[in-house]
């Protein structure tokens, strides 16, 4: 029977822990400040990065962590805010593909969700509970 690291597992608890409540604070703060779920901020952050500023849906999908269908409800619903942060557009290419971009108003409210999110991370981190969990996890060697 292989020997249980107990050490290392009680430090994987308290980084998922730590994770969760970081998580759920990023979640509030987003919805209350900004109107945007935590998916919504993370489909804003990746369009974001690429050069076209624009992603085929099943490829947010994936990245976003998300079923195709739940994705297109996503940005529907995120549409149905009237908001204007996102567009859609048949893909030229192969019209069964759609491309989801972020708008000129889409970035400028990723920018104020980015500050607040900024924020909560770098209080969360410098907590001492979520700090005793990375460090149990991070710095103990781990046995074979």
């Amino acid at each position: 029977m292989e020997h249980i690291d107990k050490p290392l597992i009680s430090g994987w608890l308290s980084l998922t822990n730590a994770y969760t409540a970081v998580m759920n604070r990023l979640e509030g703060a987003l919805q209350e400040d900004h109107d945007l779920t935590l998916k919504e901020f993370y489909v804003l952050l990746f369009l974001s990065e690429t050069s076209e500023k624009k992603l085929k849906l099943n490829q947010l999908q994936k990245m976003v962590g998300l079923s195709q269908s739940a994705m297109s409800r996503l940005v529907a619903r995120f549409e149905a805010k009237g908001c204007g942060a996102l567009q859609r557009e048949i893909c030229q290419d192969d019209r069964r593909n759609i491309y989801t971009s972020i708008t000129t108003i889409g970035e400028d409210k990723l920018q104020k969700a980015m500050q607040t999110c900024h924020s909560i991370i770098k209080t969360a981190i410098t907590e001492k509970d979520i700090q005793e969990g990375l460090r149990a996890l991070l710095l103990k060697p781990i046995k074979d």
